[in-house]
């Protein structure tokens, strides 16, 4: 079992939103301690997002709530004072302020909350929590997630500890953030500095997969310090806060819904960083890039395609371009029957390795997504259904 990091508990139940498993989950400090929160820029954002991002702009929280299965948007002035009413319910509740709690839902779009279960959810809060399994709170947090998913890490040099949760299957090309991701730690780490490590660590991780290339209206990553374990060595504590987000974004991307292939591409050789990853969410994003990995078909020329649709990118030139499948380079030296029948193989495992060198400068990305199946039709034909 992952358990939640020093000065946190947890509270994790059914209240009836989903049928038979955990739909309510609770995550509390001692106090209010050092948060940072990055959120979906979609303009059809629900009232989670709108509260969480005003309550966190004062750089703490004590508590996060989340809803599963209910994303309680679009539902106008009543989804708003929802949502308002679980907050002061759990403030209450915890007695806390209402600013100290940051709210996430996600779920179906355009249903309201049965608030007669809601707040008998809230009441049912044991004052204090002793819950302390982070595995409990991420099966809690899952809809159409198969699995649950878990990522720790320790601090060189510390006793501190890193660990986050994070649900997302479908809907998924964050802007900004992802999912919902909620990272803890005991490290002690100053608001400011938390918000600016959390915000480079996202952006190579959390930001940097794709399922489907549409983006939620409810995208929530949080992170929060208690301070327990003490001061921390910052570059120690970004490298451990990485390894959390990329092993969230990993598994969201293996995840993806109907997914049998995590898909992971490599662009280097770019202008900068922000053109590579430009492309390599170009190549990711492929449906016919996604359907000729879940068909071991190594056809290289989809990935070319990928690559040339940037067009506002003059300066790619296709006489410099490399591309590669695993470690064999397809372009511009191209394999023969042979070495593309290995390659096939080679794409019949469960995760498969694209790279592409621009040629160009030293930019790098690497994003992770994962293939196109008939499974990902029938679950999002099927959704509300």
């Amino acid at each position: 079992m992952t358990t939640l990091p020093d000065g946190f508990a947890c509270h994790v139940a059914n209240i009836g939103i989903k049928d038979r498993t955990d739909d309510f989950v609770v995550i509390a400090a001692e106090g209010a301690v050092p948060t940072a929160g990055m959120f979906t820029r979609s303009r059809f954002v629900g009232p989670s997002v709108t509260i969480s991002r005003d309550h966190v702009a004062s750089g703490s929280a004590r508590v996060v709530v989340i809803v599963s299965k209910n994303a309680n948007v679009a539902n106008g002035e009543a989804g708003r004072r929802n949502a308002d009413e679980l907050v002061d319910g759990i403030a209450r509740r915890l007695g806390c302020n209402t600013t100290d709690v940051l709210i996430a839902s996600t779920g179906v779009i355009g249903r309201p909350y049965p608030m007669d279960r809601v707040r008998a959810g809230v009441d049912a809060v044991p004052v204090p929590m002793i819950g302390r399994s982070a595995d409990d709170a991420a099966a809690g947090i899952m809809t159409t997630d198969t699995v649950r998913k878990v990522a720790s890490a320790q601090v060189a040099g510390s006793s501190a500890t890193v660990v986050g949760i994070a649900k997302g299957v479908g809907m998924i090309e964050p802007d900004m953030a992802t999912m919902i991701a909620l990272v803890l730690t005991d490290a002690d780490v100053a608001s400011v500095e938390l918000d600016l490590t959390f915000r480079r660590v996202v952006d190579r991780t959390l930001n940097c997969v794709s399922v489907d290339s549409d983006t939620s209206t409810s995208d929530t990553a949080i992170v929060m310090a208690s301070g327990s374990a003490g001061a921390v060595e910052p570059a120690a504590f970004e490298a451990a806060l990485f390894d959390v987000c990329v092993g969230l974004t990993k598994q969201i991307a293996r995840d993806g819904e109907g997914a049998q292939t995590l898909l992971e591409v490599a662009v280097t050789g770019a202008r900068d960083d922000a053109q590579a990853k430009r492309v390599a969410k170009a190549i990711v994003n492929s449906p016919l890039v996604k359907t000729a990995v879940h068909g071991a078909d190594p056809n290289w020329g989809r990935v070319a395609m990928a690559i040339g649709k940037c067009s506002d990118d003059i300066d790619i030139d296709q006489e410099r371009v490399v591309i590669r499948f695993g470690d064999t380079e397809v372009y511009p030296n191209q394999v023969d029957a042979a070495g593309l029948a290995t390659l096939s193989v080679y794409m019949r495992g469960d995760t498969v390795l694209i790279g592409a060198d621009l040629g160009i400068a030293d930019g790098d990305a690497t994003v992770w997504g994962c293939d196109l199946t008939d499974g990902y039709v029938r679950i999002n034909a099927d959704y509300t259904t």
